[in-house]
């Protein structure tokens, strides 16, 4: 019973690495508002690049799942799955915040 608990564990703290090339394919289109290199060239709009990649993948879930609403952003994530989440996140976290 307890090796089977253990297995569980271990189990559930596996995740699949993200693919910072798919996150970078399916990034090209933010390109038009937050910039090739994930730094913004529009003024109110959030530079990308450096951001953590917590903090990017729930900003982009609240858009897709509803809980956050905005007339750009939430038909953009509406059909990202999960993976496209964390792709596109760890290819933001991992550009240069200063671009």
């Amino acid at each position: 019973m307890r090796s089977v608990f253990i297995g569980l564990l271990l189990l559930a703290g596996t995740t699949q690495a993200a693919d910072i090339a798919a996150g970078k394919a399916k990034a090209a289109v933010c390109a038009a508002c937050h910039g090739g290199n994930g730094i913004s060239i529009i003024p109110d709009y959030p530079n990308l690049a450096g951001q953590k990649v917590k903090y990017l993948e729930s900003s982009i879930k609240a858009y897709r799942d509803g809980e956050r609403k905005n007339p750009i952003m939430s038909p953009m994530a509406a059909g990202l799955s999960d993976a496209d989440v964390a792709n596109i996140a760890a290819y933001f976290a991992s550009l240069p915040a200063g671009g």
